[in-house]
């Protein structure tokens, strides 16, 4: 062997010597260069395809030119002074100090005073109050002395608070019969715990399976694939916890599309996700179909079931078509609803569901090495609102099975009144097959965001969406009794878009409008984040 490796020295000295020292170190050096060249793009044009990697390539040189950012920059500022326009000045008056003399009892008189200054919201927002009435009366009037009576208690001391350690055992296991829970085909271990909102449940289940999926496969470059209708909270979980995004189209019907999910399936794939419904048309998507897919791959599955965890079984038991969307579905490892929503429980207040414990214990954070003690915490907070944990409580035992049957009867009733309003306007169209209380509407005829700004001029708050450009009502209870009143303002202001065409320049539409015509995404991005930089 030594003979051997020295007849290869000599050999690999002599057919070397005839190049410049100099070359030998440059060129091996270049060529990792190009490598990592070829590589990015490689991975960019798999990642965004040819003509999103073109046109970012292509704004990336523009932007080199000489004044092209100046001027890209102003017009940003431009936009972003429009959408603060109406913040600025009321901000002008906020505190930024301590007062020198505590106001005492007064705070409340000032609590009040500025309570007086918010917008209308009674019937006229889509979602953000989900609870019937006024604020001072009924189930308002309940959830608010259940947390004034535990505003001072933190779950995390569970010696100090075993009440608030209780009712939140119970929300979670009352919320898990819901859905499925107690059926056969779970397993009969389904855990979880209470949340800040769906967005923390979102984050907490997609770090879970990613430290299942390394855990159980040795996954280290994790990937998960969701419809480009599921919420905005998993891209913050990729981004947070390194999972590269994958969003795939949804089909004709606006459901997940399983093919176009089983074609991005790899090695790396940690994940796959199911609505029910989706935020943007209120369309449940084929869990069964995406609960058989996960299973075959061994893969996990996660259900968002925030907007439906508290009608859908309800409706069910009316008789509306809800298919299967939970635990009763075995390729299903975890879901997320909210109790603040159709729970009517106050704001804050969400549960994250796992199929059983052994999944569920990649969610917790144990530290074993800190000075401060033995530490370990279920969730992304550490201190938690125990009030808001026996609001929730107080708002589903106050109820019961037979409160959330009659809720969920007036929701749905309303729902398809609104729809079938919405359907006899023949300027408008409806977005799919709305399968619950969510109605989206768009329109070939006239610009959709004009209608929605004289809606909010005439006091009402809707969602505006993008790809279709369409605007939608997530109907409570609160809008049981303005149906008509919404109706009659939608088709007033149908009609006055129709006879007075844009372009306006005041209003979200221009923007909404421009905003989705840009083919530079992260300038759109730019906007966002400069937008809310200013506004918090």
């Amino acid at each position: 062997i030594p003979s051997c490796l020295t007849r290869f020295r000599a050999s690999a000295n002599s057919y070397l010597s005839q190049y410049e020292p100099v070359a030998l170190i440059v060129v091996p050096v270049f060529a990792l260069f190009l490598a990592r060249i070829f590589h990015s793009l490689v991975r960019a044009l798999s990642e965004k395809g040819l003509k999103s990697a073109a046109l970012e390539l292509f704004m990336a040189a523009a932007k080199r030119l000489p004044g092209v950012q100046k001027y890209i920059d102003g017009e940003k500022k431009k936009v972003v002074n429009q959408l603060q326009s109406s913040q600025k000045s009321t901000r002008r008056d906020w505190r930024t100090e301590l007062p020198g003399l505590g106001l005492g009892m007064e705070v409340i008189d000032k609590l009040k005073d500025e309570k007086q200054k918010d917008n209308a919201w009674q019937g006229r927002c889509s979602g953000t109050v989900y609870i019937a009435g006024n604020e001072n009366e009924g189930h308002f009037a309940l959830i608010n002395e259940a947390c004034s009576l535990f505003a001072h208690t933190n779950p995390l001391h569970l010696d100090v608070f075993p009440s608030v350690v209780r009712f939140e055992a119970e929300v979670v296991t009352m919320t898990a019969a819901l859905l499925g829970g107690k059926e056969e085909a779970s397993g009969g271990q389904v855990c979880g715990n209470m949340t800040s909102g769906g967005t923390e449940s979102i984050l907490l289940a997609v770090k879970t399976s990613r430290d299942y999926m390394r855990a159980r496969k040795g996954i280290n470059s994790p990937e998960m694939i969701i419809p480009v209708s599921a919420h905005s909270a998993y891209d913050k979980a990729g981004q947070y916890f390194n999972i590269k995004v994958w969003r795939v189209p949804v089909d004709q019907n606006f459901r997940a599309d399983v093919k176009q999910i089983r074609a991005y399936i790899n090695k790396n794939t940690i994940l796959i996700v199911g609505s029910a419904p989706g935020f943007p048309h209120g369309i449940i998507d084929p869990i069964e179909e995406l609960g058989a897919l996960a299973s075959t791959y061994g893969i996990c599955l996660h259900v968002d079931l925030c907007l439906g965890g508290f009608v859908l079984p309800f409706a069910r038991r009316l008789g509306y078509p809800v298919p299967p969307c939970d635990f009763s579905i075995s390729g299903v490892t975890s879901v997320s609803v909210d109790v603040h929503k159709y729970g009517l429980a106050p704001k804050g207040t969400s549960v994250v569901l796992y199929r059983n414990h052994e999944i569920r214990k990649h969610q917790f954070v144990a530290v074993t090495e800190w000075t401060g003690g033995l530490y370990v915490s279920p969730t992304i907070a550490g201190s938690r609102p125990g009030s808001l944990i026996a609001g929730a409580w107080a708002a589903m035992m106050a109820l019961g099975l037979e409160g959330y049957m009659e809720n969920t009867r007036q929701v749905m009733e309303a729902s398809k009144k609104i729809e079938r309003g919405i359907r006899d306007i023949p300027e408008l169209a409806i977005i799919g097959r709305p399968d619950m209380t969510i109605v989206a509407f768009a329109s070939d005829i006239l610009d959709i965001f004009e209608v929605n700004d004289l809606m909010s001029s005439k006091g009402w708050h809707l969602n505006a969406l993008q790809r279709p450009n369409s605007i939608h009502i997530c109907v409570t209870l609160q809008h049981v009794s303005v149906i008509e009143e919404f109706l009659g303002d939608l088709k007033s202001s149908v009609q006055i878009v129709k006879e007075n065409p844009g372009p306006r320049q005041e209003g979200m539409a221009p923007i909404y409008g421009a905003a989705g015509k840009m083919p530079d995404r992260a300038l759109v991005n730019d906007l966002l984040v400069d937008f809310m930089d200013g506004s918090c």
